[in-house]
């Protein structure tokens, strides 16, 4: 990670050995299964398949191009272009005059899929004083009243030295999360549980580093207030998964295992991924995170934060930097997780207890 940013911690490891061990104990079938891949795909061109490809721990691939038949309803394209009308709106650090035009655009959107979005408004302490911050939060109703959260902050973190525009962090996760939003208001498939869909305001620091004021808690603003309201209130049981979104549009996706995460919710998603032929966009190595999913672990809700941290070329990374513009997002990258997720909710759904 970059040497400037000691508070968020990546800790990139091998692939698990039951992994390898499985890898190593199928090469002929892996084999045969590239050669018929690879006949079968040789008249449309030199796409690899997956099974030929071959990733280290710290490698990544380039995206390869969407299925012909669609996996979902989700478009990829769609949230591309909710991406870019975020980074058209400039730096949008909370407390600005951009988020708040962002949180018309974004509520305008949601109302137009027939949803009703609430504020979860609050003032809290920064080292900049007080200043006035809303979470966006719309439900669509399950059979049940147990819940699972799907989130993304959508303030970007302010630089006086440069322009940050944040596409990928957090304009390609909110851009999702919106498309994810149309999709699911305008499925006619019952749910059995409601859905909460939140974007969190002030998850960045106000200062240059993440720990680096309020003896470490000048960050994750939104999703703190939301965790300690469900707490103060009792309903800590009616929420079952919170499922992170973060830093997902790199054009050469691989999103590793997040530590602190839930297990269960990382093997279903992961298992998911493997089963749609996105097992190398969700490799088995693994990091450690500071996210917006802490809080909600700490106040006993099983989370998991998806995040492709490794963001950069391979001289230098994008994170925070003026260098994090539309022309490092690919909408390919976006429709994989928006497929990945949507076909892992009736796993994880079938899991809940």
């Amino acid at each position: 990670m970059p040497s400037t940013s000691p508070a968020r911690i990546v800790e990139s490891q091998a692939t698990s050995t039951s992994a390898v061990a499985t890898s190593q104990a199928e090469p002929n079938m892996n084999l045969r299964l590239a050669l018929i891949l690879l006949t079968t795909l040789l008249p449309l061109g030199c796409q690899q398949p997956e099974s030929a490809v071959t990733t280290s721990p710290t490698a990544t691939a380039p995206v390869p191009s969407t299925p012909s038949e669609p996996v979902s309803d989700f478009d990829g394209a769609r949230a591309y272009a909710h991406v870019k009308a975020q980074v058209e709106l400039g730096p949008r650090p909370a407390g600005s005059a951009a988020l708040e035009k962002t949180r018309s655009y974004l509520t305008g959107q949601l109302r137009s899929y027939g949803l009703k979005p609430r504020f979860e408004e609050f003032t809290p302490l920064t080292p900049r004083g007080r200043v006035k911050m809303k979470n966006i939060i719309v439900e669509i109703p399950g059979q049940q009243p147990e819940t699972i959260i799907l989130a993304s902050h959508y303030d970007t973190k302010e630089f006086r030295d440069f322009r940050f525009v944040g596409a990928n962090d957090g304009g390609s996760s909110t851009g999702l999360l919106l498309e994810l939003a149309r999709v699911l208001a305008q499925s006619k498939t019952p749910r059995k549980y409601t859905l909460q869909l939140v974007f969190f305001d002030g998850e960045e620091a106000f200062c240059r580093e993440w720990s680096e004021c309020l003896k470490g808690n000048d960050n994750t603003y939104g999703s703190r207030q939301m965790a300690e309201r469900i707490q103060k209130t009792g309903k800590v049981d009616q929420f079952k998964a919170m499922i992170l979104l973060d830093m997902i549009g790199d054009a050469t996706l691989a999103i590793p295992r997040e530590e602190n995460s839930s297990q269960w919710l990382v093997n279903a998603i992961w298992q998911t991924a493997r089963e749609l032929g996105h097992g190398r966009h969700f490799p088995n190595t693994t990091h450690w995170m500071t996210d917006d999913h802490l809080p909600f672990l700490k106040a006993g809700i099983p989370a998991v934060d998806l995040i492709d941290f490794d963001y950069g070329d391979e001289t230098e990374s994008y994170w925070h930097t003026s260098k994090d513009t539309l022309d490092k997002i690919d909408q390919r990258s976006l429709q994989i997780v928006g497929d990945v997720l949507l076909r892992s909710l009736p796993r994880i759904e079938s899991l809940i207890r």
